[in-house]
């Protein structure tokens, strides 16, 4: 039986904090999730198998994982010295609505107004010994919002300018902007300088490894 949603903020930290120490193969198999063996084809899964866990209910749709708190849930794969290994993903970007976009109405913000970090020590190659940390429950101070504001509007302010093959991975300072489309095809089309359609590929928000890592070991640090 799944877990019904949390109540409270308190109820959903004290049912992250229970889970802490627990590996992804036992709340798998508390929840009846068969998934593969195969690290590689269960990535994905390990946020499902939290959501369930937490009691989540945004799903895949434009909402907070905890619609009722305006909570999102993210899972952090984390090295043995406790960095993370990857960055962390935020939304979609869409590039057709970039052109005047503000950091302080962008879902991108929304999203990042009230985080649950769940980090998961992922060294090791069978997925499911693969640990729970201590929980995260965060939300931005006015340095890491300004901070992340700065590289929205860099970003989305060349997009919004038509330079969209210029914007790499290499932008932003504590967010990036990376694809978000298998073998990186170009499903999007979207005004370039000149004013012509180009397609590109469907791009996201990312939160870099070291800004996620400074909030796991101190909520208020910036890197």
């Amino acid at each position: 039986m799944m877990p019904l949603p949390p109540r409270s903020e308190e109820e959903l930290e004290d049912r992250a904090n229970a889970l802490a120490g627990h590996t992804l193969g036992d709340l798998a198999r508390a929840l009846s999730i068969e998934v593969s063996s195969d690290a590689t084809k269960t990535k994905g899964k390990w946020g499902d198998i939290l959501e369930k866990a937490l009691g989540a209910t945004g799903g895949s749709r434009s909402a907070h994982d905890f619609e009722h708190l305006g909570v999102e849930l993210k899972s952090v794969p984390m090295r043995q010295d406790g960095k993370p290994i990857e960055s962390t993903y935020v939304c979609v970007l869409d590039l057709r609505t970039t052109e005047g976009a503000r950091w302080e109405t962008s879902w991108a913000r929304a999203k990042l107004s009230r985080v649950l970090f769940v980090p998961i020590l992922a060294q090791d190659p069978d997925w499911q010994k693969r640990r729970l940390g201590r929980p995260t429950l965060w939300s931005p101070t006015e340095a890491q919002d300004a901070a992340l504001k700065a590289d929205f509007d860099e970003i989305v302010g060349a997009f919004g300018a038509g330079r969209i093959e210029e914007v790499t991975a290499h932008w932003g300072k504590y967010m990036q902007v990376r694809p978000k489309a298998r073998n990186g095809e170009k499903t999007e089309r979207v005004p370039a300088l000149d004013g012509e359609l180009v397609a590109t590929v469907k791009k996201g928000f990312y939160l870099r490894a070291p800004f996620v890592g400074a909030i796991l070991r101190d909520p208020y640090a910036l890197p």
